[in-house]
């Protein structure tokens, strides 16, 4: 009987804390970047819910509150794919005129207005960014919890990373209302 419960006490002292581990710990996706091609993973994006899902071979494995595009800069609806991946990617459009270091005209849009003498635009940064379709992608951004983007899908970045870690260039992205 000793022998029976010193065995079961090593036993305990070994999966116990393994079954707690599996119980509390959620892995990171990254290791799903490894596990062959895109056709197993997709992003499908929800802009009634703003929410963005991540699948791979058909289960979800995340779920992210978004912020897409405002009004008169609604996000695109369709079915995409990831183009490209940058992981400090900065907006060429949206930004600031910098110079010596200090912002002289903030929140600006390149294609409007004159840059002021002596200063160089600085793009707003975009973290995590997966574009799927000519300037539209998924970044890491602020989240007021509605549309406020300027067409961009926005994550937090924890999720953004995640998101981005667990795909490669192809990966399906849909977009629908």
């Amino acid at each position: 009987m000793k022998k029976l419960l010193s065995r079961l006490v090593r036993w305990m002292a070994v999966a116990v804390p393994l079954a707690l581990a599996n119980c509390t710990h959620v892995p990171e996706l990254g290791a799903l970047a490894d596990q062959g091609g895109t056709s197993q993973r997709r992003i499908v994006v929800s802009l009634g819910e703003q929410k963005a899902r991540l699948y791979h071979q058909g289960k979800l494995v995340a779920v992210s509150p978004i912020s897409s595009g405002r009004e008169g800069k609604r996000s695109p609806v369709g079915r995409f794919s990831v183009i490209e991946k940058d992981i400090d990617h900065r907006s060429s459009l949206y930004g600031n005129y910098v110079r010596n270091g200090k912002v002289v005209k903030e929140n600006i849009d390149i294609r409007k207005g004159g840059r002021p003498p002596g200063s160089k635009f600085e793009g707003v940064p975009m973290p995590y960014f997966l574009r799927f379709s000519g300037a539209y992608g998924l970044h890491e951004g602020n989240l007021p919890g509605y549309p406020a983007s300027s067409g961009c899908i926005r994550l937090p970045k924890r999720q953004a990373k995640r998101f981005y870690d667990a795909v490669r260039l192809g990966t399906p992205v849909i977009v629908q209302r």
